[in-house]
């Protein structure tokens, strides 16, 4: 054997590994356990190591690793079949990248600018801008900063939240509050919020970015007192804050709030009680009374006012203060009837429940009903059945006495309205008066309100006094004119419509037909009352629909000073049946 053979590798019984086949980048060869070197020493090798003097051809496209994957050379891949058409159940999702994105819809007309002008008033910018989603909001206007670093997040919720408290518990409706935080918030910078108004509560939530977390705050409202002026000071401060021109830094509006709070009624409290003894007087002269009837009226309300701020001030709810102030102006006119006194008894009762009905806690209640604040609507409206079974309980227990008594009270009997037009608008423009000094309006609005409560009234009376139109209808238009004026007043004023609109509703309030159903229910006719209860009922919605109704159709037709199209809001999407 020669030396050459001697050299060559054992195979040990098995097969040696032979060439790999063409198309294959790398030949197997069976595992060698040692290969003995010259000098007589054997080294353990590799299993997976190539035999000494065995040569492996490599080409050029062969790699030195490979993966069991790998396709082989020559075997060609199926073709993939033809895509589905678009819209089909069995193709896969689409979704094109950012360069092959394709371009976004623009509708014919193009693309409309949002915005309304700076010279609209900020109630009808801040509404229309609230009803647009986050991301279609327009940037915000310059931003009123407290110092350099910008505007301090909590400060600025807080300021918000406590001007909303102020106007909640004012009487404002839920709309117009988150109108106003969404523009207290704007004013200064913070553009990405959300503000959520209820009965009892007010919340405000921010996000800075989409990447950000977001800051929220609340507030509740505890205490709600009726102050117009409290409320007009509290719109100019917004309208400051709102105004680019302005520059009201975080300090100087919280040193106004401060002040607003501090602020005193306007009129003190024995003029409070005077105007509720005209308010009363002025109603019975409106339905009929004479000089007498208006005596007792006025000597009734007065009364029941003190008993009510005595109450009061024991800290007893207000379901017991108005069935405590609806007492004496009852009491009166029983006692008037059971002395045979030639007067009527009805007018003086209905004259005290004129200055007891809560027609603005009605109107704010269907206003937030219309405009899609269904909860607060609702707590408002439950309100105002508790104030209104409150004066229903204090009535009746004086009227089912007089029954018993054997006073002479006929619920047939008509208030006879005669033909004083003069002195009936007269009546019903004082009525509007002190009405207003009951609201703590400014006194500058006082002789605006007077006049449009003598408008209301005589486009009801021509109607349906003369016109012999249906006392609903009646009243919807009256209340539409009332609406539609005040409204055109607070925004030239660039102010609330409340103070404009809520004391000229008095002369319409149902007061007759209050009266006479629970007349009717203590002389045991159920059902005759609750006919006359129902129409009560009907009055006084058709006050608050055509209030509201007024209002919207100045928004629909006139628009507002300075404003363009764009300035309208949008209505709030509700469902239709589905």
């Amino acid at each position: 054997m020669t030396d050459a053979e001697d050299r060559t590798p054992r195979s040990n019984g098995t097969k040696s590994a032979s060439r790999a086949p063409e198309g294959f980048s790398a030949t197997r060869v069976q595992p060698v356990p040692a290969v003995r070197t010259g000098d007589g020493e054997s080294s353990l090798t590799s299993g997976f190591a190539v035999p000494e003097g065995l040569t492996v051809s490599r080409t050029e496209s062969e790699s030195e690793t490979t993966s069991e994957f790998t396709v082989p050379q020559g075997l060609g891949l199926p073709q993939q079949p033809a895509a589905e058409p678009e819209g089909s159940a069995f193709s896969p999702p689409s979704t094109p990248g950012v360069r092959r994105a394709p371009h976004a819809f623009t509708p014919p007309s193009g693309v409309p600018v949002i915005g309304p002008t700076r010279n609209a008033p900020w109630q009808d910018r801040m509404r229309t801008m609230l009803r647009m989603p986050v991301a279609e909001r327009p940037a915000p206007e310059p931003v009123q900063r407290a110092e350099e670093g910008g505007p301090a997040v909590p400060r600025v919720l807080d300021l918000t939240l406590r001007i909303g408290e102020l106007l909640l518990a004012g009487g404002e409706g839920a709309e117009d509050v988150e109108t106003a935080m969404f523009a207290v918030c704007r004013s200064y910078g913070l553009d990405r919020c959300e503000p959520t108004v209820t009965f009892t509560q007010l919340s405000i939530s921010y996000q800075p970015s989409l990447v950000d977390d977001p800051v929220t705050a609340s507030r509740t409202v505890r205490r709600r007192g009726t102050d117009y002026t409290r409320l007009a000071a509290v719109f100019r401060l917004v309208d400051d804050l709102s105004d680019p021109e302005t520059h009201v830094s975080l300090e100087e509006a919280y040193r106004r709030l401060a002040d607003i709070r501090r602020n005193r009624h306007p009129y003190p409290g024995w003029v409070l009680t005077a105007a509720a003894g005209l308010l009363a007087g002025a109603a019975s002269l409106l339905v009929g009374g004479g000089p007498l009837v208006f005596v007792a009226a006025v000597a009734g309300a007065m009364l029941g006012d003190r008993l009510a701020w005595l109450c009061a001030g024991r800290g007893l709810p207000e379901f017991y203060q108005f069935t405590v102030a609806a007492m004496p102006p009852a009491a009166i006119g029983v006692a008037l009837t059971l002395s045979h006194v030639d007067v009527k008894a009805s007018a003086v009762i209905t004259g005290g429940l004129f200055a007891l009905l809560p027609g603005r806690a009605l109107v704010a209640s269907v206003q937030d009903g219309l405009t899609g604040f269904y909860i607060t609507a609702t707590a408002r409206l439950l309100e105002v059945m508790y104030l209104f079974v409150g004066i229903v309980t204090g009535v009746l227990v004086v009227l089912y006495f007089g029954v018993k008594l054997g006073a002479p009270l006929d619920p047939d009997a008509a208030l006879g309205i005669s033909e004083r037009p003069v002195l009936q608008i007269a009546a019903s423009m004082l009525l509007s008066l002190t009405f207003a000094v009951l609201l703590q309006q400014e006194r500058s609005t006082v002789p605006w309100v007077t006049l449009n409560g003598g408008v209301a009234w005589s486009a009801y009376a021509a109607m349906h006094h003369v016109g012999g139109i249906s006392a609903v209808a009646s009243t919807a238009v009256a209340a539409g004119l009332v609406g539609l004026f005040g409204q055109l007043l607070s925004r030239y004023r660039f102010a609330s419509a409340l103070p404009f609109t809520t004391a000229a509703i008095g002369p319409l309030l149902p007061g007759s037909a209050t009266y006479f159903g629970l007349l009717a229910i203590a002389q045991n006719d159920i059902d005759r009352g609750l006919v006359s209860l129902a129409k009560a009922a009907s009055l006084a919605m058709a006050i608050a629909i055509g209030v509201n109704l007024g209002s919207e159709i100045f928004r629909l037709f006139l628009g507002a000073p300075g404003g363009t199209s764009a300035s309208k809001r949008r209505a709030a999407k509700r469902t239709r049946g589905f």
